[in-house]
């Protein structure tokens, strides 16, 4: 079954229908938290936050073509929220102990922590935008739609930050 009819039936109310849409949806919607979140717990947190609330609101969405932007929305949405308790948390924490959970999340892989560095660069809107192309996988169009940008306005930050990312990463491979 096709990806729009899914979307119908379950705005329909059907169960297995909107699990389906999950199952298509879920790699890149932990991904995309991952990646903006920076903690596999976080990650999880946001996404489980997402679907249940898409669950819950799927019977609102007017078009079926856009169920894509209208979930990462929501995802985009559950990780601010769970950005903001983050800034919490860390007001509270020793500097050190956030210092060494950072290094113990991200030293599985040279890569990971090379491409988590070239992201670091950038800023919040400038990451949003990359990860939700990259990760997400969504155009200019869609992702002006889920920040509420225009599509040019897209278009000249993802390229201008993955010039910013690539010249990291670059300077960073001439230097090994």
């Amino acid at each position: 079954m096709d990806e729009k009819n899914l979307v119908l039936l379950a705005k329909a109310g059907d169960k297995d229908a909107f699990c389906s849409l999950y199952s298509i949806y879920k790699d890149r919607l932990y991904r995309y938290a991952f990646y903006k979140l920076q903690n596999e717990e976080d990650a999880k947190d946001a996404v489980s936050d997402c679907v249940l609330s898409a669950f819950v609101q799927i019977g609102a969405l007017k078009k079926a073509e856009a169920f894509p932007s209208w979930i990462f929305r929501i995802l985009y949405c559950s990780c601010s929220s769970i950005t903001k308790e983050q800034i919490m948390r860390r007001k509270t924490e020793d500097i050190d102990d956030v210092q060494n959970k950072l290094c113990t999340d991200f030293t599985d892989s040279v890569e990971k922590t090379e491409l988590q560095q070239a992201l670091s660069l950038l800023k919040e809107n400038e990451r949003e935008i990359v990860l939700l192309s990259v990760v997400g996988g969504f155009k200019s169009k869609e992702i002006g739609k889920i920040m509420d940008m225009t599509s040019g306005a897209v278009r000249s930050n993802l390229s201008r930050s993955l010039k910013r990312m690539k010249d990291f990463l670059e300077c960073d491979k001439n230097e090994k």
